[in-house]
C-alpha cells in the first residue's frame, strides 16, 4: 500500500530531505561553477582573440547558453516525469548535469585545439542545463508530493536549500583553488572543481536510487489517470498560472546570478576588490540565505506562500539599486552587508516558491507545469542578466543602470505573482484548477 503523505514514515523522510537536498545541491554546484569559471577565467581560455569586454560576454555567453536548454530539459523530463514518474527522472538530471560538468573539467582550451575548444564547451553547457531543466521540478515534487498541504513549503525548502549550498560549495572550491596562485588556476586549478563533481554524482545516485515514488504521482498511477501529452494538456487547461508563474520566477535568479555570476566581474574590474574577498563574501551570505529560505517556509505554511512570495518580490524590486549603492564604496563590510541582505531577498522568495508552485499545478501536469515556469523565469532572469548588466554598463558607465535593470525585472514578477490564482492545485479527478477541500492554511486566493 502507498503511503499517505501524513503517514510517511520518519525514515522515509530522511530519505526525502536526502534525495531532494543532497541531490538538487550537486546539481546546483555542478551549475553554478561554470559560472563562477565564465566570470574568472573562461574568457582568457577559450575566447582568448576577444578585447577583456568581448571576452567576458563571449563567456557569459556561454553561460547563458545552457539557460537556453533548460525550458527543452524541463518539457522533455517533465513530459516523462508526469507520465513515469517522479524518482526516475531525478536519476537521469543527476546523470546528464554531473556528466557534463565532468566532461568540462578535462576539455582542451582554444590553445590546444583553437575554435573546437569553445564549440565543445558550449555542448556541453547545452548537455549541463537540459539535465537542470528538468532537475528542480522533480527535487520539488518527490518532496512536496509526501507532504500534507499545511507542510509544503516546508518539504518544498528541502530541495530550495540546494541552491544557496551549491553557491557555497562551487565558490569555496574556487577559492581554494585559487590558493594555488594565478598561473597554477589558469594552468589547472580552475578544472578541479569540475573534476571533483564525479565524485558527488555518486553520492547522489545512491541516495536517489533508493527512494520512493511520490505517494501523489502513485496515485494518479493507480487509476490510470497519466496524461498521454502532460505539456499540451497544460497549456490547453492552465495557461493563465504557466504564464504568471514563468513570469513570477524571473526575480530569484535576476537577483541571485547579478550577486554570484556578475558581482564577481563588476566587483574585481570596478570597484577594485580582490577576486578571493568577493568570493568569501559570497560565501559568507549563503549561510543566511540557508536561515532565510527555511525561516520563509515556515511563514509559508502559517500565512500563505503567495502571500509571502509577494514579499520576496517587492524586496527583490527594491533593493538593487542601495546594494550596488554600497558594493561601490569599496569597503568590505559594506559589501557582506549588502550580499547579507540580497541573500536574505532570495531565501523569501525560494522558501515559499516550492509549495506555491505546487498547489497552482494539477498533479498529472505537475511536474511539467512548474518546471516550465522555473526554467523560463531562469532564462529571462539568468540567462540575459550577467549580459545586459555588461553591456548597460560598458554603455552608460554606471551602476545605477544596471540597478535598475534588475529592479525592472523583479517588478515584473511582483506584478504576476498578484495576479496568479494561489491555492492548492486539484486532485487527480478533478477538472478545475483549485479545490477548495485541500487549500493550506492560510493560503491566498
Amino acid at each position: 500500500m502507498t503511503p499517505s503523505p501524513s503517514t510517511t514514515s520518519t525514515k522515509n523522510k530522511k530519505g526525502i530531505f536526502a534525495a531532494s537536498f543532497v541531490g538538487t545541491s550537486i546539481e546546483w554546484y555542478d551549475y553554478y561553477i561554470f559560472g563562477t569559471a565564465a566570470a574568472l577565467v573562461f574568457g582568457d581560455l577559450f575566447f582568448p582573440g576577444f578585447s577583456p569586454v568581448a571576452g567576458t560576454l563571449a563567456a557569459f555567453a556561454t553561460f547563458a547558453v545552457g539557460f537556453i536548454a533548460r525550458p527543452l530539459g524541463a518539457a522533455v523530463i517533465g513530459h516523462y516525469g508526469d507520465r513515469i514518474g517522479r524518482k526516475s527522472m531525478l536519476v537521469l538530471t543527476l546523470l546528464l548535469t554531473g556528466g557534463s560538468t565532468f566532461l568540462i573539467g578535462v576539455l582542451p582550451t582554444y590553445a590546444a585545439i583553437g575554435v573546437g575548444a569553445p564549440l565543445l564547451l558550449v555542448a556541453l553547457r547545452l548537455i549541463q542545463g537540459f539535465g537542470v531543466g528538468g532537475e528542480w521540478g522533480g527535487a520539488i515534487l518527490i518532496a512536496t508530493e509526501h507532504a500534507s498541504p499545511r507542510r509544503r513549503a516546508l518539504y518544498g525548502s528541502f530541495a530550495q536549500f540546494g541552491l544557496p549550498i551549491g553557491v557555497l560549495t562551487s565558490n569555496l572550491a574556487f577559492l581554494l583553488v585559487s590558493s594555488l596562485g594565478d598561473d597554477a588556476f589558469r594552468s589547472y586549478g580552475w578544472r578541479i572543481p569540475f573534476l571533483v563533481s564525479a565524485l558527488m554524482v555518486v553520492v547522489g545516485f545512491m541516495v536517489r536510487s533508493r527512494l520512493q515514488e511520490a505517494p501523489e504521482f502513485e496515485k494518479v498511477k493507480k487509476e490510470r489517470n497519466v496524461s498521454k501529452v502532460p505539456v499540451a494538456e497544460l497549456f490547453r487547461r492552465q495557461p493563465r498560472n504557466l504564464i504568471l508563474a514563468s513570469l513570477a520566477s524571473i526575480a530569484p535568479p535576476a537577483v541571485g546570478y547579478t550577486v554570484i555570476v556578475y558581482m564577481l566581474t563588476y566587483g574585481t574590474q570596478q570597484v577594485g576588490f580582490e577576486r578571493n574577498t568577493l568570493l568569501t563574501l559570497i560565501l559568507l551570505s549563503t549561510v543566511v540565505w540557508v536561515i532565510a529560505i527555511a525561516l520563509s517556509a515556515l511563514a509559508s505554511d502559517r500565512f500563505g506562500s503567495k502571500r509571502v512570495y509577494t514579499i520576496g518580490t517587492l524586496t527583490a524590486a527594491l533593493w538593487p539599486i542601495p546594494m550596488f549603492a554600497m558594493v561601490n564604496t569599496a569597503s568590505v563590510g559594506m559589501a557582506l552587508v549588502a550580499f547579507m541582505i540580497a541573500a536574505i531577498v532570495q531565501g523569501i522568495m525560494a522558501g515559499a516558491q516550492g509549495g506555491l508552485f505546487t498547489e497552482i499545478f494539477d498533479v498529472k501536469v505537475r511536474y511539467s507545469g512548474i518546471s516550465i515556469a522555473y526554467q523560463m523565469g531562469g532564462v529571462i532572469g539568468g540567462a540575459v542578466t550577467p549580459i545586459a548588466l555588461t553591456a548597460l554598463f560598458s554603455a552608460y558607465n554606471s551602476s545605477t543602470v544596471i540597478a535598475c535593470y534588475v529592479s525592472a525585472l523583479s517588478t515584473v514578477s511582483l506584478v504576476a505573482i498578484l495576479g496568479l490564482r494561489g491555492g492548492a492545485a486539484p486532485g487527480p479527478d478533478s477538472e478545475t484548477e483549485t479545490s477548495a477541500t485541500s487549500v493550506p492554511s492560510g493560503t491566498t486566493a
